[in-house]
């Protein structure tokens, strides 16, 4: 199935035109294999994570045959309590343990493709891996809000990632939508996100310290934990730090190296802050990493021009389409990381001791 009609599939003025786009959609499904798994690039490994932006990226782009194909993948691959190997290659699972983040991802596509699609019966069928798959996140929370990275067969490893927990919340939210949309209230979610959020804006000190990292430093933006002024005052405060005019953002802030699916989710970002010309900027910076056929390389090293890593990931074209989704406001999802019409959750004191349930 193709939604044929270009005029709703996103172009950005004198960066990207809808064709482009298309053909950068494309370029994620020639790499699906018959499984419906989406993997970085042909041949390589998949994750769960990657797997479903790379279907968001499909659903924007009208692509919905090999979308529906990836979303059967999560359904078919869940595992019974409700998670995902970190890491699968051609069918064989190489990575067993679970990512917390890695498996809430999917209520985050779900919605997303429900929002454009319409489609309730994809809903339906959908509801109960998501319902498995968050449940089995927030039975990684910790008392102090924050969610364990990681479990493996011998148990959980107790600690918290920002960045994952950032997207986390973002989506347990995509999941709350789903649920009232399904008529199936979960009051324990609600409590999940709102102790989660809390504790992302209010308790850094929970988190595992990986500020080189320039997703720690956008992701609790982009995830909507932080809005307003705070948003806006962390975006501020490292952007030199991270951002390499004309080229791009950071991966790490200690190397000469851009990346573009960093850039992108920077651009999501800066959008959902309201910083409209800033995302344009960056969107329009990374762009030297696409090639002829669409696909983009992961990053360059910019002060020798190499090409690195040399690969040209699927997921990187994907952030790309979603960013500039976003930007244009083309799809029926393009809000979704502004938060438009997502659930909060209930927020609250959770430092006062009586607001703190244990679990």
């Amino acid at each position: 199935m193709l939604r044929d009609d270009l005029d709703a599939v996103p172009g950005v003025p004198g960066v990207l035109t809808p064709e482009q786009c298309r053909q950068t959609a494309q370029a994620i499904a020639d790499a699906q294999e018959p499984s419906g798994a989406l993997p970085w690039f042909e041949g390589g490994h998949t994750d769960p994570w990657d797997h479903v932006e790379n279907a968001m990226a499909l659903t924007v782009a009208g692509l919905l045959e090999p979308a529906r194909a990836a979303f059967d993948w999560c359904r078919t691959t869940q595992r019974p309590d409700g998670s995902w190997p970190i890491q699968i290659r051609n069918g064989v699972v190489e990575d067993a343990n679970s990512d917390s983040n890695f498996c809430a991802y999917v209520a985050t596509g779900v919605w997303h493709h429900v929002l454009i699609t319409g489609d309730r019966r994809f809903a339906e069928t959908m509801w109960p891996v998501v319902a498995k798959a968050i449940d089995f996140v927030i039975d990684m929370q910790l008392p102090g809000g924050e969610i364990a990275w990681a479990r493996s067969p011998s148990g959980l490893y107790e600690e918290a990632l920002l960045t994952g927990c950032a997207s986390i919340y973002h989506s347990i939210r995509c999941a709350l939508a789903l649920a009232d949309y399904m008529g199936e209230p979960q009051p324990e979610w609600e409590v999940a996100v709102g102790r989660l959020g809390h504790a992302i804006a209010e308790h850094p000190e929970a988190f595992v310290t990986k500020d080189r990292w320039s997703m720690e430093w956008y992701y609790p933006v982009l995830g909507g934990a932080l809005r307003g002024e705070a948003a806006r005052a962390r975006i501020n405060r490292r952007w030199n730090d991270f951002v390499v005019p004309g080229l791009g953002i950071r991966c790490v802030d200690d190397r000469p190296w851009v990346t573009g699916a960093e850039t992108c989710e920077l651009v999501l970002a800066l959008d959902a802050i309201g910083d409209l010309t800033r995302a344009h900027e960056q969107f329009a910076a990374m762009h030297h990493l696409r090639e002829e056929d669409g696909s983009y390389w992961t990053g360059l090293v910019y002060d020798d021009g190499k090409r690195w890593p040399i690969e040209r990931t699927t997921w990187t074209g994907a952030a790309m389409i979603l960013a500039a989704d976003a930007l244009s406001r083309t799809t029926p999802g393009n809000g979704i990381f502004r938060g438009v019409d997502l659930p909060r959750g209930l927020e609250g004191e959770y430092d006062c001791a009586c607001a703190t349930s244990e679990r």
